[in-house]
């Protein structure tokens, strides 16, 4: 099956990427080459900070570059064997770029905050730093959909009247205010098709992507929202925000401690050296992959949930299933991925397994409405 050999291929490719990645980063600094390139940036720049940015992009340049075949191959020559990509070369070299320079504009201020961390609060660097992350995700959040976004996109209202009625409603009857539903040109780059929901506060937007207005029914695409919508009915989306705290503080209050702890096994002396900063990326690499599968089991099970509430709500099983199937059909999902893989790198259950959760949950609504039903002619 195609689908089987496109997950299985890219798994193992960013499989082989992470792990040669953490061997280049532990080589770079065991080997003395992190100190000397902090050492001749010296010689052309005095300030810490400055040192510390050309440290970064440096080595950012040089991992670019060394693994640029491999994510050639996976972001571009894989996506058209597949005929998942309406990319040509030209297209996917410029969505590269504006990728890279979002993440260095946001980046290098975050980056900053850190060093300025280090140095004015010395191994309790951690607490402000997390502290400040906090703040940042959440106005990331709120700005996402009004000044990231349409850095990568067309983003326009949706015309639909009567599909935009529909999502109003739904969002209404969920107690989510929807000021608009917009679209987004998804398709000048990928065949796929997805929906979304995000902001916060005012900022709250449903975004659905072209392909799935051109390729999808109203009530095909209500169960999509009604999913999304799920999520912030069951309060997911605050649940992640304070998960996704309590996890940013604790995975820097421990790569703190690892990185003091293991600093004199490289032969660094001070914190704030900014050739041993790449020891602090190793702790986290290893951190994050006893995190993933934590993480990955809480997501699955509010998609789950989310599912439920999009049956609920609109009492459209087969529509859903439906949407499920051809989604994963069009976006070439593994259908049965093996249990340890789903385990530990899937934050949604496959597809097989949602379907099954939707008929048992379709089953009980079912045997409650009968239930229901005979309680009032009792009644009456």
């Amino acid at each position: 099956m195609n689908s089987k050999k496109y997950n299985n291929t890219k798994l193992l490719i960013n499989i082989a990427k992470g792990i040669s990645s953490f061997l280049l980063l532990y080589y770079f600094v065991s080997s003395g080459l992190s100190l000397q390139l902090k050492l001749f940036i010296s010689l052309y720049l005095r300030n810490n900070y400055l040192i510390l940015i050309a440290f970064v992009l440096v080595t950012g340049l040089a991992g670019g570059v060394i693994f640029a075949p491999i994510n050639f191959y996976t972001d571009y020559l894989l996506e058209h064997k597949y005929k998942l990509s309406n990319q040509t070369i030209t297209q996917w070299l410029f969505e590269g770029l504006k990728e890279v320079l979002v993440s260095i504009g946001i980046g290098i201020p975050i980056l900053l905050l850190f060093y300025y961390s280090l140095f004015k609060f010395g191994h309790n660097w951690w607490l402000p730093f997390a502290i400040a992350l906090f703040v940042i995700s959440i106005l990331l959040a709120k700005v996402l959909p009004i000044l990231i976004l349409p850095i990568f996109y067309k983003i326009s209202p949706l015309q639909n009247e009567d599909l935009s009625i529909r999502i109003k409603n739904l969002a209404s009857n969920a107690g989510v205010k929807i000021e608009n539903v917009f679209k987004f040109d998804m398709s000048k780059n990928t065949k796929k098709a997805n929906a979304a929901f995000t902001g916060l506060g005012k900022s709250k937007r449903i975004l659905l992507g072209d392909t799935l207005l051109s390729e999808y029914s109203h009530d095909e695409i209500e169960t999509v929202i009604a999913h999304e919508l799920g999520h912030y009915k069951h309060k997911h989306i605050l649940k992640n925000i304070l998960i996704g705290t309590l996890s940013s503080f604790l995975t820097l209050f421990l790569v703190s401690v690892l990185y003091s702890v293991s600093l004199s096994w490289f032969h660094f002396n001070e914190i704030t050296d900014i050739s041993a900063l790449p020891l602090l990326v190793l702790w986290m690499i290893l951190i994050g992959l006893i995190q993933a599968p934590i993480t990955n089991i809480i997501s699955r099970r509010f998609e789950y949930q989310a599912d439920k509430f999009a049956i609920s709500s609109t009492r459209k099983t087969e529509s859903f299933i439906s949407t499920l199937e051809k989604l994963t059909e069009q976006n070439l999902g593994d259908k049965n991925p093996h249990p340890f893989v789903e385990w530990f790198f899937y934050s949604h259950p496959s597809i097989n397994k949602r379907i099954s959760a939707i008929k048992e949950f379709e089953l009980s609504l079912i045997e409650n409405d009968s239930i229901a039903g005979k309680l009032k002619y009792q009644r009456s």
